[in-house]
């Protein structure tokens, strides 16, 4: 186990010489003696076993040749399944002009000063579909200041110019003479080439890895069992917790009786936190036993008791009045009051859980030297200054493994670090005790999380539009009603503009059409106590269904085909008609759909930008007699700029249509306040044999990259919606669909 003298060693080091570039470039040498070897085994990162050899050569904060020829690319944003170390590292292997097959991936230690994500300031994290879009130039620089320093360490030792060096593939030769060497041999002699203040980064046409199909960095070993995630992490005296939650939000212990959990084999403590009372054991399973024996009194006198149907009623009353106003152009009263028909729907959406494949777990150790957490680490910057306040420590003093996380869809991304500060609660708790310097591994079961964790808020949509008498769409207002997910977190002060918290009226307040009259307003009820977090693809996971389904039923009210309607007012985006068109395309929109007796078939569309990224989807669907339906195939068109893995590429949206799918059918819902679901089996995710047929189709770019993590999602249900329209005749205005109105 690290000790204080350690911690600190590493981080000086990993500091020395540290410069700042002028572009966003971090530059530094940094000595590689530090005795990573020395650390435990917990995954990729520093802190990880495996290091293949001495190093020899790391002329940047995201670079490190050895001298047995691995070229490691050090990743700052964290890998949950979205293929972003493989993303990450095809970036810099292009400009350094590695062989893909040296190339290994690290995650970086939480420091901000080297490792903030560029499009949030001085804070270092994974979110928002960002990973490569702020990476991008970055990577690419520091991939070509390797390069350029390999090039001059050769031309040092052959003394020839460095203007007849080519390096290909991993090889560094000089043509003339036939010298090469790889870039181990060269580590040595490179390591004292001088950073280069400017380097020239590859013409386009030149990339040989970014627009290719290379193998996932993560595949092997998520595949072999070799993979680190926090379930893996096992230190000496290790303890497991598990935590008895509060049966409503807002309630609190008011006393417990562990007289039975302690009889329990290998339950080694009981502690009260302000959370609960945690459980700890010698593993996950006693501490599961421990906790079903625990008897707890709740003082639920301030606990949340409302239902979700009392919310929805709420919130139906509070769109029948003006929000704060969000968007406006034009003048919508004046579009409605001329109006030669106006359409009108409301659309209803659920809380819902992130319920990711790998439960929330987290271990931390305090020593006299400071906190070392091992996590699937989403928010690096938040959670460490998190727990130095609660230790009160310097934030340099808490040390954060970055693991892999299976998954997460937002939920590792908390705003109030509460998973890793229960964790650190419970560590708290022990201090004084024999055994209290023991690092503890907190494990949330699937139940804990779906009853008592963060949700995706519920929302109420209202819209109208307003055609005038040529038959024009001339006015359109979105009222949204729902919990801010911003509103009193340490992101109020950057998100939140008079009351408008961003993410609640994303794609709603910055509707693409072109339609001269428009009003998106919002009210935000702060008396709901029910905990809300960001979701796949956060506002728009919402606001893309009320605003395509409804454009739908605008195009039905003016007889006009809906793929011929957006295009029409889409003429000043062209990426997204470019999407639309190439979707349509490839699915055969307006070409008639085959249906057995019994059964009716429809097509439908839906289009939505989200995170810079744009994303047109088609879906078939086949509805039976009974009203239940498959959806039988998805047809995509994807802009993200420049491809730089387009097999990833397909691969994140055929995962984001697999999850949006998901959301047709499950909902968490509250009774009296109580969570009505627990596991898989309440909280119905798309099953394998429910996935239709997946068609890819990515439109050619040279812009640079944007997000892909989350924009395939948006437009998946309203399509489905839209395409069940068109098969029935009915249109869907609540998530999840209850089928019953669809029957014959």
């Amino acid at each position: 186990m690290n000790t204080h003298t350690e911690n600190s060693e590493f981080l000086n080091l990993s500091r020395r010489r540290f410069l700042q570039g002028g572009a966003g470039l971090t530059l530094g040498f940094c000595l590689p003696t530090f005795a990573a070897e020395k650390l435990p085994a917990a995954g990729p990162g520093k802190a990880g076993a495996g290091l293949a050899a001495p190093v020899n050569f790391e002329p940047n904060a995201f670079l490190r040749i050895g001298t047995d020829n691995s070229v490691t690319v050090i990743s700052k944003h964290l890998e949950m399944g979205q293929g972003t170390y493989t993303g990450l590292a095809t970036i810099l292997a292009e400009e350094l002009d590695a062989d893909w097959s040296q190339v290994r991936v690290e995650g970086a230690p939480a420091d901000a000063k080297r490792y903030n994500n560029l499009f949030w300031g001085p804070a270092q994290g994974t979110g928002g579909s960002t990973a490569m879009a702020n990476s991008w130039e970055q990577l690419r620089k520091a991939g070509a200041a390797g390069r350029a320093m390999l090039v001059a360490a050769a031309a040092r030792k052959w003394q020839v110019s460095e203007a007849d060096i080519v390096v290909s593939n991993g090889v560094v030769s000089h043509p003339a003479s036939g010298r090469k060497a790889s870039f181990g041999q060269l580590a040595a002699e490179a390591a004292k080439s001088p950073v280069p203040a400017e380097v020239k980064l590859k013409d386009p046409k030149d990339f040989r890895l970014i627009g290719k199909q290379a193998k996932r960095k993560d595949s092997a070993a998520k595949t072999n069992g070799t993979a680190k995630f926090t379930q893996d992490v096992f230190l000496p005296g290790m303890l497991v917790a598990v935590v008895a939650h509060p049966p409503l939000f807002g309630a609190k212990v008011k006393s417990f009786d562990a007289s039975k959990t302690k009889a329990v084999k290998g339950v080694v403590d009981v502690v009260q936190i302000p959370q609960g009372v945690a459980v700890l054991a010698k593993d996950t399973w006693s501490a599961k036993k421990g906790r079903d024996a625990l008897t707890v009194e709740w003082d639920e006198s301030a606990a949340f008791k409302l239902g979700s149907d009392e919310i929805l009623a709420r919130y139906k009353e509070l769109a029948k009045t003006p929000g704060l106003v969000a968007k406006q152009t034009g003048d919508s009263a004046k579009a409605f009051a001329g109006a030669a028909k106006v359409v009108r729907a409301a659309y209803d959406f659920p809380y819902l859980a992130h319920a990711a494949m790998e439960p929330l777990n987290c271990v931390i150790q305090l020593s006299a030297g400071g906190c070392e957490v091992w996590n699937g680490e989403q928010l690096h910057t938040g959670d460490q200054h998190a727990l130095a306040q609660l230790f009160g420590l310097p934030p340099e003093q808490v040390k954060i493994n970055m693991l892999y996380a299976g998954g997460s869809f937002g939920r590792r991304a908390n705003k109030d670090s509460d998973y890793v500060l229960e964790a650190a609660q419970i560590v708290k708790a022990r201090a004084g005790k024999r055994d209290g310097h023991a690092p503890v591994k907190l494990v949330w079961l699937r139940e804990d999380d779906m009853r008592g964790g963060y949700y995706r808020p519920l929302f109420h949509h209202a819209l109208e539009a307003a055609i005038d008498q040529d038959g024009k769409l001339a006015g359109w207002r979105h009222r949204l009603v729902g919990q801010s997910i911003l509103i009193g977190s340490p992101f109020e002060s950057m998100m939140v503009k008079d009351g408008i918290d961003a993410v609640s009226v994303e794609g709603a307040s910055n509707l693409p059409y072109a339609i001269p009259n428009l009003t998106v307003d919002l009210h935000t009820p702060r008396d709901i106590g029910v905990p809300v977090l960001w979701w796949r693809s956060v506002g728009s996971s919402h606001t893309a269904f009320s605003t395509e389904a409804f454009l739908d039923e605008v195009a039905a009210a003016m007889n006009k085909d809906p793929l011929a309607l957006r295009l029409e007012l889409l003429a000043a985006h062209p990426r997204h008609a470019a999407a639309l068109k190439l979707a349509a395309e490839k699915a055969g929109w307006g070409t008639p759909l085959k249906a057995a007796p019994g059964e009716r078939r429809g097509r439908g569309i839906a289009v939505h930008e989200s995170f810079n990224s744009y994303v047109a989807h088609v879906a078939e669907v086949t509805v039976k007699a009974d009203g239940s339906f498959t959806v039988d195939r998805v047809v995509s068109g994807v802009d993200c700029g420049t491809a730089i893995n387009p097999d990833n590429v397909r691969s994140q949206v055929e995962g984001g249509i697999g999850f949006a799918l998901s959301s047709l059918n499950e909902a968490i819902t509250l009774k009296a306040g109580r969570v009505e679901q627990g596991n898989f089996d309440g909280f119905t995710i798309l099953r394998i044999n429910e996935m239709p047929r997946v068609e890819v189709h990515i439109v050619p770019s040279g812009a640079a990259p944007t997000g892909i993590g989350e924009p395939g999602v948006p437009p998946v249900a309203p399509a489905v919606a839209n395409a069940i329209a068109a098969a029935t005749g009915k249109r869907l205005h609540r998530l999840p669909f209850d089928t019953r109105e669809l029957a014959a």
